[in-house]
């Protein structure tokens, strides 16, 4: 069901690191394989036992594990698809609500599964999931921990679109090379204007708005595609 190695989760935020590096990026689709999307942390590879434990362990581990691996999608530079296969259970869940975009097949489900294991979400559950669906609504899925069909979810706004599952990576493919074409960075400072919307006042959100646009006026495409206005033409970017 992929729960989440150390192993992976290092790979992974490496892998989203040289994404928002890399100009030949242009789009990032995170998927799995199997029955399931992921089915959260694997505790078997987790912290020693309580008895070994001194104050602060967990809190560093969570900071410097399923914190770092869900802000490593928030602040990727180029725009994130998750293609939800089956459960996202737990930081499986969060992994997917941080995305930019989400597609998930009909048989998917999101469950906040801490609850059941008698701890607080974390990897920004609780940061995350108000943002998206209001608090009363956060607070339902959180308290009782039942599993929300693909549907469902899409109906409070978690999902983008549900599909066949036969179809989902088809669509999210479709969706990454129609992200590859655009301007690449036009989007990840929109993706930067958004995200940092939920935590701002207005002067604050219409300043960085206008440095952004400075910013983007500064590229390439940005001048490719005043060029194509003008000469009534398909712009064609190049993520530059």
């Amino acid at each position: 069901m992929n729960a989440v190695t150390w192993d992976q989760r290092e790979r992974i935020i490496a892998l989203l690191g040289d994404a928002s590096a890399d100009p030949d990026v242009r789009a990032v689709v995170v998927t799995a394989t199997g029955r399931g999307f992921c089915a959260g942390a694997d505790l078997r590879g987790g912290p020693a036992s309580a008895g070994d434990r001194v104050t602060g362990d967990v809190a560093r581990m969570i900071r410097r594990g399923a914190q770092r691996f869900v802000g490593a999608v928030l602040d990727c530079e180029k725009p994130v698809i998750a293609a939800v296969n089956g459960t996202a259970a737990g930081i499986g869940a969060h992994l997917a609500f941080a995305c930019d975009l989400v597609l998930a097949a009909e048989s998917a489900t999101f469950v906040e599964v801490f609850v059941r294991r008698g701890i607080v979400p974390d990897g920004g559950g609780a940061y995350l999931l108000p943002r998206l669906v209001g608090p009363q609504r956060a607070k339902e899925l959180m308290f009782f921990g039942d599993a929300l069909p693909a549907a469902e979810a899409r109906a409070m706004g978690l999902v983008n679109r549900v599909v066949p599952a036969e179809e989902l990576e088809k669509t999210a493919r479709e969706w990454a090379e129609r992200l590859a074409q655009g301007p690449t960075r036009a989007l990840a400072l929109t993706k930067q204007l958004v995200n940092a919307s939920l935590d701002t006042d207005r002067a604050t959100a219409f300043a960085a708005e206008a440095t952004a646009q400075e910013l983007c006026m500064t590229t390439r495409d940005a001048r490719e595609g005043v060029a194509a206005f003008v000469e009534r033409r398909t712009p064609s970017y190049e993520g530059r």
